[in-house]
């Protein structure tokens, strides 16, 4: 069915200022695209090239995510799971008084992106702000390792943290694509008969490969990190699986049978705002305790360097820490 044959509304092309709601630093980030790589595609068959694109990409959000980490500071330490790494965060605030409390982090990046130094580096703010050893996880992703490789690993991860801690002791935490396997895992962990950890903190998640949400129509373009719908991406991942596949589409998913307490969080031009929204319906129907904030005029990433950053950061470890045991 083309446009001209749909339902909907024809909106005439407009200015659409940057709003004075929003911090200095805010306004400066709407202002000016951060370099986090760009958004064209190779052929969806074309491995090598998707290899490429994936290489340079990591080089780009490595090379970002570090210039923020230095104001979080920590070591670091690299485990080996059956299939890929598990990095161990040890931040320099680590504190007696949060126990036992840890974090299972599953990074961003399109499915395809944002592993290696990127893994580390981005799980580094939330491993000093909680205060707590905090668990990155280098999955797998495709060309090579498409669905459920990425799952499969999460659920590894998570079976080697059971080792070590109790259930009540683990929140996982996910954005973007790693707002998609963090629930995902999770998920498959319940129909496993695994123990459930104890929180869930989602920004941004890609529950819907389908894309059939409404902001995917009305933040195009203004959402300036993600501007448009990434089918290639979500095909690439999928691997000819079906996109509403529970485990894909997380937005999808039963959550009656039980599921942590989950924040998710996003923004008025955040592209994936639907899918927040969608994801977090879908829990709340399932009786989760499931809580939304949304943040004025952000976009699919937070501002970064901003007070709304901060604030998101904050918001979300003391969710985390609140529903955690330390004993």
């Amino acid at each position: 069915m083309g446009d001209a044959e749909r339902p909907g509304l024809v909106v005439p092309e407009r200015f659409i200022p940057t709003p004075r709601s929003i911090s200095r630093e805010a306004q400066a980030f709407l202002s000016n695209k951060p370099p986090v790589g760009a958004t064209q595609m190779p052929p969806l068959g074309d491995k090598q090239a998707w290899r490429a694109h994936a290489a340079e990409a990591d080089r780009t959000m490595a090379a970002f995510t570090a210039r923020n980490a230095e104001l979080y500071p920590g070591d670091h330490v690299e485990h080996r799971l059956s299939a890929c790494p598990l990095y161990e965060i040890v931040p320099q605030s680590l504190t007696e008084s949060q126990g036992r409390r840890t974090i299972l982090y599953i990074h961003g990046g399109g499915f395809c992106m944002g592993g290696g130094q990127a893994a580390i580096y981005s799980a580094m703010p939330f491993a000093s702000l909680a205060g707590v050893r905090t668990w990155s996880l280098d999955y797998r992703m495709p060309p090579d390792h498409p669905f459920p490789a990425a799952v499969d690993d999460a659920v590894e991860a998570y079976r080697w943290l059971l080792e070590h801690y109790g259930p009540e002791n683990i929140a996982v935490y996910g954005p973007s694509a790693g707002g998609n396997l963090a629930p995902a895992m999770i998920l498959k962990a319940r129909d496993l008969g695994l123990p459930l950890p104890a929180a869930c903190a989602v920004h941004s998640p890609a529950s819907d490969l389908t894309e059939s949400g409404d902001t995917y129509e009305t933040n195009a373009v203004i959402d300036i990190i993600l501007q448009h719908r990434l089918p290639e991406l979500m095909m690439l991942y999928a691997d000819g699986a079906d996109l509403t596949d529970p485990l894909l589409s997380p937005a999808f998913a039963d959550y009656a049978a039980g599921f942590p307490p989950t924040m998710l969080t996003s923004g008025t031009r955040d592209l994936l705002l639907s899918s927040t929204v969608m994801l977090h319906r879908a829990m709340r129907r399932g009786g989760v305790k499931a809580e939304l904030h949304v943040w004025e005029a952000m976009t699919h990433a937070p501002f970064f360097g901003s007070p709304e950053e901060r604030e998101l950061l904050d918001e979300t470890v003391r969710f985390m820490l609140e529903h955690t045991r330390a004993d």
